[in-house]
C-alpha cells in the first residue's frame, strides 16, 4: 500500500480529537454471565481532523494536503498531541523510557515498542514511525550514539547496532514518533458560510497497518 513519509500539519493536529479504539465482541449469557472476546491483538486510532481548522487558510492547507494523498490511497504520519513520545507529556525523552529487548549476542535489529502498563497487566505498542533524530538508545545503562553505535530505520522503527549486544544485556530507548494514518473518507464537504459560523467539516483519519 502507497505510504507517503510526510506528516499532517502540526498545526491542523493539534486542535483534533480522537484517540485508541478497541473492538470487543460481548455475549450475553442466558445465566446472566457474559462472555467476552476480542479480534484485535492491538489498539487501532481514530481522529477527526477537521476541529482543528481555525481559518480559510487552514482549509486551504487541508485541501491541498487531501489531494496530494489522493483521499483515502496513501498513508501518512499524524502526530497523536496526546501519545507522541516514549515518555511522560510532562517528561522529556530519555534513552531509558522504554525497554525493547535483551541482547543474546547474535541478534542486531531491535524493534522500536512502547510499554502501556497499569497493575500486571501491560500492553506493548510496536513503532514503526519514530521522529528523526529523536530517538536515543541505551545499552546496560549507558546512552550510545546514533550513527557510530547504531542506526534506526525512520520508517519502520527497526533499531540497528554496529555490534550485536552481548547475552543478557539490558537495550532501552526514548523517542518521538508518529501514528501511521489514512484519511477515511474520500470527500470532503466545506460551506464558506457554515465554516465562518462555527461549524466545521468532518475530517475522518484512521491508522493503518503496516
Amino acid at each position: 500500500m502507497a505510504f507517503h513519509e510526510v506528516r499532517f500539519p502540526v498545526n491542523l493536529s493539534f486542535g483534533s480529537v480522537g484517540g485508541p479504539e478497541r473492538r470487543t465482541e460481548v455475549v450475553a449469557l442466558t445465566n446472566g454471565f457474559e462472555e467476552r472476546n476480542t479480534p484485535w491483538a492491538e489498539t487501532r486510532r481514530r481522529y477527526d481532523a477537521g476541529v482543528g481548522l481555525r481559518s480559510l487558510d487552514d482549509i486551504a492547507d487541508l485541501i491541498a494536503f487531501f489531494e496530494a494523498r489522493q483521499g483515502q490511497l496513501c498513508g501518512f504520519r499524524w502526530r497523536d498531541w496526546a501519545d507522541y513520545k516514549s515518555a511522560r507529556p510532562s517528561a522529556p525523552v530519555a534513552f531509558e523510557d522504554q525497554a525493547i529487548g535483551v541482547g543474546d549476542g547474535v541478534t542486531a535489529g531491535y524493534q522500536l515498542v512502547k510499554t502501556y502498563a497499569s497493575g500486571a497487566a501491560s500492553q506493548v505498542r510496536v513503532i514503526r514511525k519514530p521522529v528523526a533524530g529523536t530517538v536515543r538508545i541505551g545499552l546496560q545503562g549507558d546512552e550510545l550514539q546514533e550513527g557510530v553505535h547504531y542506526t534506526v530505520d525512520t520508517e519502520t522503527g527497526l533499531v540497528s547496532f554496529a555490534s550485536p549486544p552481548a547475552v543478557g544485556e539490558r537495550i532501552t530507548a526514548g523517542f518521538e514518533f508518529d501514528v501511521p494514518v489514512r484519511f477515511d473518507t474520500d470527500r470532503i464537504q466545506v460551506s464558506v458560510a457554515s465554516f465562518q459560523a462555527g461549524d466545521v467539516p468532518q475530517v475522518p483519519v484512521v491508522e493503518v497497518r503496516l
